[in-house]
C-alpha cells in the first residue's frame, strides 16, 4: 500500500502524541479540551469560537458535536484574526481549511493506518463512523479521501520516472 502523509496529517500525529491521545476510544472532545485548557460551552447558536472559549450547538448530535469541535479547534489552533473584519476570500479559505482539518482531526491518520478496515466500502464507513464517534456522511468524506491519497501516492510511485529529465 502506498500512502504518503501530508504535513497536516503529521502535525496532528504530534498534537495528540503531546497530549497523550494515541487510540480512538480517547477521542473525546471535552477532555481534549480540558487537557489544553479552553472552554466549551453548549448554546442554541450555530457552533463557533467566540470570546475566548468554543460554543457548540447543543441540538447536534453528538457526533456532529464532535466535528464541529474539531472544525472550531483548527481556527484556535491554527488561523488567527477576527472573521467579521476579514476578506470573503480569506474567510472562505480558513473555513475550507477548518473543514479538511476535522476530518483529519476526528479520524487521524495514524489511528485509520492501524484499523483492519473491512474490504465493502459501505461496511468500512460504518466501521469508521462508530469507530470515530462521526456521522456516516463524515465518514464517507474521510474514507474517500483517504482512498484518493492512497490512489495519487500509488500513482506518483509508480510514474515517478516519466518525469525525469
Amino acid at each position: 500500500m502506498y500512502y504518503t502523509t501530508s504535513l497536516l496529517e503529521d502535525w496532528i500525529k504530534d498534537f495528540y502524541y503531546s497530549i497523550d491521545i494515541f487510540h480512538a476510544h480517547q477521542l473525546d472532545f471535552l477532555d481534549i479540551a480540558a487537557r489544553l485548557g479552553i472552554v466549551v460551552s453548549f448554546e442554541e447558536m450555530s457552533s463557533r469560537f467566540y470570546d475566548g472559549e468554543i460554543i457548540i450547538e447543543d441540538r447536534l448530535s453528538s457526533q456532529e458535536q464532535w466535528q464541529d469541535f474539531a472544525h472550531e479547534l483548527c481556527h484556535v489552533l491554527r488561523h488567527d484574526g477576527n472573521q467579521i473584519y476579514m476578506p470573503k476570500m480569506f474567510l472562505e479559505l480558513q473555513e475550507n481549511q477548518a473543514n479538511y482539518f476535522a476530518y483529519h482531526f476526528c479520524i487521524p491518520t495514524f489511528m485509520f493506518l492501524k484499523l483492519d478496515m473491512p474490504n465493502h466500502r459501505n461496511q468500512a464507513i460504518y466501521y469508521l463512523a462508530n469507530t470515530f464517534n462521526v456521522t456516516n456522511e463524515f465518514a464517507a468524506q474521510r474514507f474517500d479521501r483517504y482512498q484518493n491519497q492512497i490512489y495519487t501516492s500509488q500513482f506518483i510511485a509508480e510514474n515517478s520516472n516519466m518525469y525525469t529529465y
